[in-house]
Parts: C-alpha cells; structure tokens; sequence
C-alpha cells in the first residue's frame, strides 16, 4: 500500500510520468520547452500549408479567367486528388472563372470530378452550376444539372428554382420558358419579383400582352410582396396597346384591391393619355397624383409637354404646370424602367436627357 501510496504522489508531484487517458489541451503542455518548440513548427507549418493552398487557389482561378484551362484543370486536379480539401469558396471562384472564359464543359467536368465525394457544400456547387450554365445560355446543360441535382436528392431551393425560370426567358423560347414556369409551380415555389421581371419582358418582345395578362393573374394580382409590379404591368399590358377603357377598369380594380398607385402606376396612364390626346384624362390623373402626394418626375413632365406641343397649344402649358408640386427641384426619373421597354421615351423626355448631360455644371430645375 506504501509502495501504491509513494507512487501515486510521485506521479502526482512529476507530470512526465503521467499517462492520461484524454488527449492534453495546449494549457496542460505549454509549460515545457520541447513542447513549445514543437508548437511553434506545428503553426510554422499550418502557415506554410495555407499559404500554399492560397497560392494554389489564387493561380487557378486567374489561369481559368485567362483561358488556360490545362493548367487551371491541372491544378484543381493537384488540389482535388491531394490531402487538401477545396472550400466552396475556391470552388465558386473556378465556376464563376470558367463562366466568364466560356468554358462550360469545363464546369461539368468539376461536377462529375466532386460528386461522389463526402462534401457538405455539394448542393451549394450544384446552385451555382445551373447558375452558371444559364448565365452562358447553355440551357441543355442547366436543365442536366438541374435533373442530377433533384436525382441525387438535393432540396432545389427558391433562389435556384427562380434563377431556372430566369435563365430560360432570357434565353429560351416562350414554350420552355412557360414549362419551366410550370415546373417551379408544381414544386410549390413561389415566383419572386426577378422572375415576375424576366417572364414579362419575355412576353412584352414578342408582344404577347394577352398572355402577359393571363401569367399576371396567374401569379396572382392580390401579392403584396412584390409591391405594385404586378398591377402596373397588367395597366402597362393595356397602356401599350391603347385600350383606354380596360386601363381604366384595370386601375380602378387595382384601388378596390387595396394597392395604392405609386408614380409608375399614374406615369403609365400619363402616357397613354398623352399619345391619345386626352387631355381632360391627363389633367383628372395630374389631380389624382397631387391627392395622393406623389411627386411628379421627368417622365410626367414629358407627357404634358409633348401633348400640348404636339396640338401646339405651347401657350397653355402653364395652366398644366401649376398642378406640379416640384417645380424647383432638379429633374430625375423615377418610372421603373420596364415602362420604357414597351413604350419607349418621348421627345420632350429624350431631349431633357441629352441636355442634362451635357449642361451638368449648372443646377437645373423643371421651372428652368
């Protein structure tokens, strides 16, 4: 028992004889020269490493951007079949690399190269993928990928399934664009406002209002979350066409909805009003802006200007411009530019632009 006893204090009192059971924490071992030596290689070798690795990263990335894609490919080879383990952060950075070089093909060889291996980022690569092949127009390859991502059980989220219906209206027919749209409905996702955009611009090229009208009531005229967008489309659907009284029924049940017009709502009106040379309808809207405090901008202007100089009634123009409450503030534009898209500028708008380009020493007012 002494002999038991004299050893338990021994290794109590001299910590080299001891042998835990659990790992030692650096506190229990820094109190030991050799230890610290072996501390300090230790961290002088994790800096070599990550300097290596962000070496390796850096030169990779830059190499795929400037079109050496064997030696970027060499690389990443290097990295993937080594004791390192890639970041999708680096990953990211050699997809977005290959996008702006073109390489697509490039992009499915790294997919196929990570696929089978145990990392978490996985789905995220594969997000950024469809992205990528998109951005590039190459929709057979976005929708593979897609199809592998939903194969291998991968949760397909808003932000991917959004950026698919995207890619396919900017790129694809109005056929797979509408499919593609079906496809994000029957997986229970909501289109968000930059879907809403690209689909309806896809159907104002081709002059599909009809159809533009159907996908908005579609989506439902009744969204709060993506403002008046919806409503001012559906009026610009009219607008463009000249179909005065489905406008005005459409703004009035936008009102009985409870969506408040804004400047583009009102700006949308001014415009067919002013084209059509209603000027009892232009005035009646002028009213309404005022009633509602919205500001008028550069665009409003315009409509009022161009229609009474068109009918060279120049000389009433101030009974007009009393009804604008900003008079001595500096011209802007505010209308989303969608309006434009479909209606384009007119004269007095376009001529403003150019002159306040070219006059931008001075601080110019509406009133001069």
């Amino acid at each position: 028992t002494s002999i038991l006893a004299g050893k338990k204090q021994h290794e109590r009192e001299d910590p080299d004889f001891t042998c835990p059971t659990k790992p030692l924490g650096i506190k229990h071992i820094t109190n030991t020269a050799p230890t610290n030596l072996y501390l300090h290689d230790m961290k002088r070798e994790n800096h070599l490493f990550l300097k290596k690795y962000a070496n390796l990263a850096v030169a990779m990335v830059s190499l795929a951007e400037n079109g050496c894609v064997q030696c970027a490919a060499s690389l990443w080879d290097d990295l993937l079949y080594s004791s390192l383990r890639p970041s999708i952060h680096l990953v990211s950075s050699l997809l977005i690399a290959y996008t702006k070089a073109g390489k697509f093909n490039q992009i499915s060889t790294v997919l196929s190269q990570i696929r089978d291996r145990d990392f978490s980022w996985l789905p995220q690569a594969y997000s950024l993928s469809i992205s990528c092949f998109g951005i590039g127009g190459r929709l057979d390859l976005m929708e593979s990928t897609l199809n592998e991502m939903v194969s291998m059980g991968f949760r397909i989220d808003s932000a991917t399934a959004n950026a698919y219906v995207v890619y396919y209206s900017k790129h694809g027919t109005l056929v797979q664009m509408e499919a593609a749209y079906g496809r994000l409905k029957r997986s229970r996702i909501l289109i968000e406002e930059e879907g809403i955009r690209a689909m309806s611009f896809a159907y104002m090229k081709e002059k599909k209002f009809y159809k533009l009208g159907e996908f908005l009531r579609d989506v439902g005229l009744g969204r709060r979350n993506v403002g008046n967008l919806l409503w001012n489309l559906l009026l610009l659907s009219y607008a463009v066409n000249f179909k005065m009284k489905s406008l005005q029924r459409e703004f009035l049940g936008m009102l009985e909805a409870g969506f408040r017009p804004d400047l583009t709502s009102f700006n949308i009106r001014a415009l067919a009003f002013s084209r059509m040379n209603l000027f009892w309808d232009l005035h009646l809207s002028l009213e309404h802006m005022r009633h509602d405090n919205v500001v008028p901008d550069l665009v409003t202007y315009g409509c009022v200007v161009d229609a009474y100089l068109e009918k060279r009634m120049g000389r009433n123009l101030d009974f007009a411009l009393k009804k604008m409450v900003n008079l001595d503030e500096c011209p802007s534009v505010a209308t989303d530019p969608f309006v434009f898209e479909v209606m384009g500028k007119g004269d007095f708008h376009l001529a403003s632009e150019a002159f306040l380009e070219f006059n931008q020493r001075k601080r110019w007012t509406y009133r001069k």
